[in-house]
């Protein structure tokens, strides 16, 4: 009897899950409609409906039209039941999120990148910015189900980032998400940004239940988050996707990775910044991401030399988009990140078209490819939208919250 009790114990979290879900991507739904479109009992959806409606996370929402017995009551998510933070902490800033359990921001702020300073004090920093916030916004800390914090990949659960770009290289080992647990004194669950914004984008109804997905993320670098059927899906030390490192030139530049010729190497923001100060073109000179933004606006005013330069940058992010597709049999593709809120609309025809000629099985069916309508923020909504996973509707085991002994986690736990 002992060894039954695990597998009831998953049904129930599965059943949950599943029921929060479809009831999250519905808006509104019976539970007639639940049970047929979960595939569970009348009962189970029962049981657990009854539950949601006494945790407060569900509650009914009048009745549907008549087709001519008793009108069905409506089920719907209380986006007011519970919140996330979420926070991506870059060099060149911090972005901050605070969302409702329907996956819509209610607060969002941005504040000085990590730069040069210490951890410890940016961490500081974190909690001071998240505890004002809520105060500031009458949001009830009890409320809250815990913080995402997202940072560029790879990550380890235990050590924070294993692999730093070389503006972040004092953040390696550094123990992030224990750090800002006890700093906030809430639940911490870490992630890399690719990942985070391809969840997002999922739990904010910007990807279709059944759909196959993957975000390319381009920040100050690139990277890809890959969702099927509303599962991520993370590899052995949740760090797939890293699309950017994928070499496309044996003899090319050297990257940060370690590699060489990398997508990353030759159609990074901080590889197309390097290249229009090598072509004279004039340049704030404070930082990647202000001068990949000031080559947009120039791009956008129709200036060659930046035109010329991000155009050749889109035509490797196609490849990069044509590689996932190709591997995963994707049916859509979402531009996401900063870089992308910036210039998306340059790299988007260059994407869609790589992917009409060359996407391998083309003649079953088209990759769609669109851009995240929350592309600046996006792996902040992330980081919030794990933890409303996580906590609501889990996946897969290994996407629990993690707080303290992380130490005692296996990497990829």
């Amino acid at each position: 009897m002992n060894g039954a009790q695990p597998g009831l114990g998953a049904a129930h979290a599965s059943s949950r899950a599943a029921i929060l879900d479809v009831i999250r991507a519905a808006g509104t739904i019976s539970r007639v409609e639940l049970t047929r479109a979960t595939g569970l009992t009348a009962a189970t959806v029962s049981t657990v409906v009854r539950r949601l409606l006494d945790e407060g996370l569900v509650v009914e929402a009048g009745r549907a039209e008549s087709t001519g017995g008793k009108p069905r009551m409506l089920l719907r998510l209380d986006p007011y039941a519970r919140y996330a933070v979420g926070v991506h902490l870059d060099h060149a800033g911090i972005t901050y999120v605070i969302a409702n359990l329907g996956g819509a921001v209610v607060a969002r702020w941005r504040r000085p990148g990590a730069g040069a300073d210490d951890p410890r004090d940016v961490v500081a920093r974190i909690a001071a910015e998240v505890a004002a916030t809520l105060a500031r916004t009458g949001i009830d800390p009890a409320l809250v189900l815990g913080v995402g914090v997202v940072s560029p990949g790879p990550i380890s659960t235990s050590t924070g980032m294993t692999l730093t770009p070389p503006v972040m290289q004092h953040w390696a080992e550094f123990p992030l998400a224990a750090a800002i647990g006890d700093a906030t004194g809430l639940p911490v669950l870490l992630d890399n940004d690719a990942t985070a914004a391809a969840v997002g984008e999922y739990w904010s109804g910007g990807v279709a239940t059944g759909a196959a997905c993957a975000t390319l993320y381009m920040g100050t670098g690139i990277g890809a988050g890959i969702v099927v059927d509303g599962t991520v899906y993370r590899g052995r030390s949740s760090n797939a996707g890293e699309i950017g490192h994928v070499c496309v030139a044996l003899d090319g530049p050297a990257c940060w990775c370690g590699s060489r010729g990398c997508v990353e190497a030759f159609a990074g923001p901080a590889a197309v910044v390097a290249q229009a100060a090598a072509a004279g073109v004039d340049l704030p000179g404070r930082g990647v991401s202000e001068d990949f933004a000031a080559l947009a606006r120039a791009a956008a005013r129709g200036d060659a030399e930046p035109m010329r330069l991000l155009r050749a940058s889109a035509e490797y992010l196609g490849v990069a988009a044509q590689t996932l597709a190709n591997v995963l049999d994707l049916d859509l593709v979402v531009l996401t990140g900063p870089s992308f809120a910036l210039a998306g609309s340059l790299y988007l025809p260059a994407v869609q078209e790589r992917l009409a000629r060359g996407f391998f099985a083309r003649g079953a069916h088209p990759v769609r490819v669109t851009i995240s309508t929350h592309a600046s923020e996006a792996a902040a909504v992330g980081g919030a939208a794990l933890v409303l996973q996580s906590e609501l509707a889990p996946r897969q085991a290994g996407t629990r919250m993690v707080v303290d002994a992380l130490t005692d986690l296996p990497t990829g736990a």
